[in-house]
């Protein structure tokens, strides 16, 4: 392998260099539009350095992608090549600096804003900062969002961001997309434990989508509906949720809205209870696809109230959330003058902050109760006092996949009463528990009339197709189908896949917070880490990467707590086995080298 180092040059290696940078004038780029002798003498020397140093950037990323994208290396040449990357941090945080200081002198010359990339966010090759679900890029590297619009100008300081913001969260997402497992075409794939997802009963699901009431054309279908969604499913959802949620009394299809997705739902919200640089409190770990959606549109910061795993005398219950932990929240927030509009909730969620202990396994207490209602309403007193007065999002989207036949699920909309009912919003979507989510359905529930008016003008941009609004009403509508074929099924084989998951986590003494409900478990790999940092974390990722595998890592959860993952188990099993192998080939060669670098360690010492 070829070894990169920075220190002093041989002779004849400061020579070329000399040479190169009596010549350097001639390959330097120039200004986009301007010939070289179009280039003015008296002009700005700032945005010619500026160019110079992302053109730097950009060769000193193709060096190190040839230094580092050797397969099948042995364990000294995998450290070797960890040394590389080290130092390519520390080369990209200088570079970072110099653009920095660069900027603001070259945007002023050019009126051209040049917007730097996070460390979040940057544009990098394998094994760049990856913070949610990011994925490979190609193997050629390609010109960083940052520098193409520079050179090209195409986007908008807003589209630049987004632009980055996308790349950034969905690489390793659309790398699994172009390169799917598949049992018979594509053997060596990616197998995708990251993204939640319930695969159990597509072939239910299948068969129930071709039935005759299905098909439907019919001329109101195929016309603009009504924005908030056609009134025969704000009907349908309506009944739907007042049966399943155990309304108290029959909800009103007035208070439906209709969108294309829960992250829709959600981000409509954010646009129209929150002014943009405003903020939601929301318990940590939340769902990476929040902080997606409430950016793209309305530019709403999401604050995490961060839940601790280890139980302590303050903390007496994993991932615990308190009136105590939302109040310091809040009044942080205040003091750094952020406005807070409201909370944001997940029922039932693993972890969730109103459960009463699931525990850690082999390690907590376990209870018959998916939140603790009591908490719920001292949370809810709390946010709803004069002096507060916010908003409370509920997310209910695993409504339907409590596995447990021991647990009873409490919607809130089953509640008989709520401390401020005009500012409650409950979301409700069939991707997690119908295992639909290329539907693209969510929904709206609240009393509030003023935001159902607000939210249901974004229908105009996010509404579903007639066609999907009918089947979804059938499918919504045959609760003896539901009931007596469809949710025995999915509780059986979630139950089924979730024991055989915890088993093999069990027999690789791996804890992990279990849960009697949704799609996945988190599962604690600090052991694997040394040190347990998030870097560490992000490497630990790239191995499953490397290894055809995505998962989830804490970071894109907003986790405070490096070493967490979130893996998905709602899948068959021969698939679920193969990605389990994958991961335990993963582990094996990250203990494999934790050894090695102990042994090292105390050698040295």
């Amino acid at each position: 392998m070829v070894s990169f180092s920075v220190g002093a040059r041989q002779p004849a290696e400061a020579s070329k260099d000399t040479w190169s940078m009596s010549h350097w004038s001639d390959t330097l780029p120039v200004p986009f539009g301007q010939r070289r002798d179009q280039v003015p003498r008296d002009h700005s020397i700032y945005p010619q350095l500026l160019e110079i140093t992302l053109h730097l950037r950009q060769a000193m990323r193709e060096h190190f992608v040839q230094l580092t994208s050797r397969q099948g290396l042995s364990l000294e040449e995998r450290r070797h090549t960890q040394a590389i990357r080290e130092k390519e941090a520390l080369l990209s945080c200088l570079i970072r600096r110099m653009i920095n200081l660069l900027q603001s002198e070259a945007a002023s010359d050019l009126e051209l804003q040049v917007p730097l990339p996070s460390e979040d966010s940057r544009g990098d090759v394998k094994y760049g900062q990856r913070d949610q679900l990011s994925g490979q890029p190609d193997p050629v590297p390609q010109l960083s969002d940052c520098e193409a619009a520079f050179v090209s100008r195409d986007l908008s300081n807003r589209g630049i961001d987004i632009s980055v913001f996308y790349q950034s969260s969905f690489q390793d997402y659309n790398a699994y997309q172009k390169d799917k497992y598949h049992k018979d075409k594509n053997t060596l794939g990616f197998i995708n434990l990251g993204t939640s997802e319930n695969k159990l009963c597509m072939d239910l699901m299948t068969e129930r989508l071709q039935e005759r009431d299905m098909n439907c054309i019919e001329d109101a279908l195929l016309q603009y509906p009504d924005w908030r969604g056609q009134p025969f499913l704000r009907e349908e959802v309506a009944r739907f949720l007042t049966y399943y949620c155990r309304a108290p009394t029959r909800l009103d299809p007035e208070n439906v809205v209709v969108l294309n997705g829960c992250c829709s739902v959600f981000s409509a919200l954010a646009m129209v209870l929150c002014d943009p640089g405003e903020a939601f409190l929301v318990p940590a770990p939340f769902y990476g696809g929040f902080a997606f959606s409430s950016r793209l549109y309305a530019k709403v910061e999401l604050i995490p109230v961060y839940l601790e795993s280890e139980v302590t005398v303050t903390n007496t219950q994993p991932f615990q959330l308190t009136v105590d932990k939302l109040e310091e929240a809040l009044l942080e927030a205040r003091l750094e003058g952020k406005k807070v509009r409201g909370l944001v909730l997940i029922n039932p969620q693993n972890p969730h902050p109103f459960r009463k202990p699931l525990g850690l396994e082999c390690r907590g207490r376990h209870s018959q109760t998916l939140w603790d209602e009591d908490v719920f309403l001292q949370s809810f007193t709390f946010l709803s006092k004069n002096k507060y007065n916010l908003h409370v999002i509920i997310d209910e989207i695993y409504m339907l996949s409590v596995f447990d036949e021991s647990i009873t699920f409490h919607s809130v909309l089953s509640m008989k009463s709520l401390p401020d009912r005009n500012r409650t919003h409950v979301i409700w979507g069939t991707s997690k528990d119908f295992g639909i989510s290329g539907f693209r359905f969510g929904a709206l529930y609240t009393h509030n009339k003023e935001v159902v008016s607000a939210v249901s003008a974004f229908g105009y941009l996010h509404s579903i197709s007639g066609i999907v609004q009918h089947k979804l009403c059938q499918l919504l509508h045959n609760t003896e189908w539901i009931d007596k074929v469809y949710l025995p099924t999915n509780c059986n084989r979630l139950r089924e896949a979730h024991k055989y998951i915890t088993a093999k986590l069990k027999a690789l003494e791996i804890p992990f917070h279990n849960s009697s409900s949704g799609l996945y478990v988190w599962i604690n790999l600090k052991k694997y880490l040394d040190p347990c940092t998030f870097e560490e974390e992000r490497l630990l990722y790239c191995r499953f990467l490397d290894n055809k595998l995505l998962l989830s890592r804490g970071k894109a959860y907003m986790c405070k707590e490096p070493g967490w993952f979130c893996l998905i188990f709602a899948d068959e099993l021969p698939r679920l086995k193969l990605a389990m192998h994958r991961f335990c080939d993963v582990l094996q060669e990250q203990k494999e080298a934790l050894i090695v670098k102990q042994l090292e360690d105390a050698m040295r010492e």
